[in-house]
């Protein structure tokens, strides 16, 4: 797969319209923080309190309104950010069929939902980019976390299609996919199988990474003109082993599923 696209001479853009999902809190908000201190105007939904917008991304009827306000305020958008999602997972006999039902609904079709929105008025004005924020797991798949791996390995595999798609159009697409990193995600976390809970929960208390670096990066990512947008050296090597070192890659992720059996 490649991660890379030829860096442009152009200068880095600003003042550019963002709109971007789930950024009361966590990723969302650092994200908001860093466009907001290039110079850009930024439009804060989510479905908690403290965003401009309230958007719930699981509603047509919230994402008709935010195109609304977008077209009313700007006139336009730059660059739309599909952030918002949860957290979720499971060993495959543990995870219920409703469990697979919420977190497909609100980390991949929210952002099916986002582009839908969105597309048409890229098309119409001839540029803009979009960034899908998806997840290590949506390139290396860990034990214990069939659905999320599932949905974030569909947004990576959709982030590709639109950015084919809309190439002839001016319009870009990113996917960002970050290991572990300090942010209150894991207060979404749903699921009956507690032991993958308890290691999800862990690694995120327990990582040296913000989502301050994380967005720090990302706008990095952007700037280079990167398609597939890996944020932290920990992603980088998990990443790079599955390339490189099958075997290695493999005996690492079943030594891992051992460990959560033995968890209970």
């Amino acid at each position: 797969m490649e991660t890379t696209q030829e860096t442009t001479a152009n200068p880095v853009p600003t003042g550019r319209r963002v709109l971007i999902t789930g950024a009361a809190s966590g990723l969302g908000a650092a994200l908001a923080e860093a466009f907001t201190a290039r110079g850009d105007t930024v439009l804060r939904t989510d479905r908690a309190e403290g965003a401009d917008l309230r958007l719930d991304i699981t509603s047509d009827d919230d994402w008709a309104r935010a195109r609304d306000h977008v077209m009313e305020t700007w006139g336009g958008l730059d660059v739309l950010v599909n952030n918002a999602g949860v957290a979720g997972g499971g060993r495959l006999d543990r995870a219920t069929i409703e469990e697979w039902q919420w977190i497909t609904d609100i980390n991949l079709f929210g952002a099916v939902r986002g582009l839908r929105t969105f597309v048409p008025l890229l098309k119409e004005q001839g540029s803009g980019h979009i960034v899908n924020v998806a997840s290590l797991a949506g390139l290396v798949h860990p034990a214990g976390m069939g659905s999320y791996n599932a949905v974030k390995a569909a947004v990576v595999a959709l982030s590709e299609t639109t950015g084919h798609e809309l190439a002839a159009y001016g319009v870009r697409c990113s996917v960002v996919c970050p290991s572990y990193f300090r942010t209150n995600l894991m207060d979404s976390l749903q699921g009956a199988d507690a032991a993958l809970g308890e290691v999800m929960s862990s690694l995120v208390t327990n990582s040296p990474i913000s989502a301050e670096q994380i967005a720090a990066e990302v706008l990095a990512g952007m700037d280079r003109g990167e398609e597939v947008i890996i944020p932290d050296e920990a992603a980088r090597g998990a990443w790079s082993l599955k390339q490189n070192d099958r075997v290695g890659y493999d005996a690492v992720m079943r030594k891992q599923a051992a460990k959560l059996d033995r968890m209970g």
